[in-house]
């Protein structure tokens, strides 16, 4: 994130991300591209590829986050990432998203994380159970558009994927907001 308003809004928080690459990664970028022509410049967006596995408010134990992030990425395989649509969280989210496949090791990355992290009491944002979870990649950010401008860019983004595109993500990436700026600490799966 490098917009002031955004990065005002994630002070204190802790988020845990992965990075996908190769056609994962160039798909989005493309996706991306193409929606920003349609949009006005002032729309907000990520400014990299990512998908969320936690988001946390500990700004006085992020420390603490950190070392458990290592010690369940030091046991963790390698995650798969496939993409099987462009889709939509609809108002009053208005997001367009890459939707990820379930694939058995993101399943499993999401799960084993749950677990290591229920013995904790870390503040945990926006945690819903496995079941609900749609695991995604955010594009665009279309709250400010107006109904039909939000609807219109709902058509013209939707679309499954004939080609679904994957890659082997062998690294976690803990990104937290300190003092208005976004910080990032990349640390190895396995």
């Amino acid at each position: 994130m490098n917009h002031p308003d955004q990065l005002a809004s994630l002070e204190g928080q802790q988020y845990l991300v992965l990075r996908p690459t190769g056609a994962v990664a160039a798909e989005y970028r493309a996706t991306q591209r193409d929606l920003l022509k349609l949009l006005p410049a002032e729309i907000k967006h990520p400014r990299t590829e990512h998908v969320t596995l936690r988001g946390f408010f500990e700004p006085e134990r992020r420390h603490a986050v950190a070392a458990l992030v290592r010690e369940w990425a030091a046991v963790q395989h390698p995650i798969d990432i496939t993409v099987d649509a462009i889709d939509t969280f609809p108002a009053p989210w208005q997001i367009v998203i890459m939707r990820l496949a379930r694939t058995a090791s993101l399943v499993a990355a999401h799960g084993s994380l749950t677990a290591v992290l229920e013995k904790t009491d870390f503040r945990r944002l926006d945690e819903l159970a496995l079941d609900d979870w749609i695991f995604h990649l955010s594009v665009v950010y279309g709250k400010t558009l107006a109904p039909d401008d939000w609807t219109e860019l709902e058509r013209a983004s939707r679309r499954e994927l004939t080609e679904a595109p994957a890659c082997k993500v062998a690294e976690a990436e803990l990104v937290w907001y300190e003092g208005g700026i976004e910080h990032a600490e990349v640390i190895p799966l396995g």
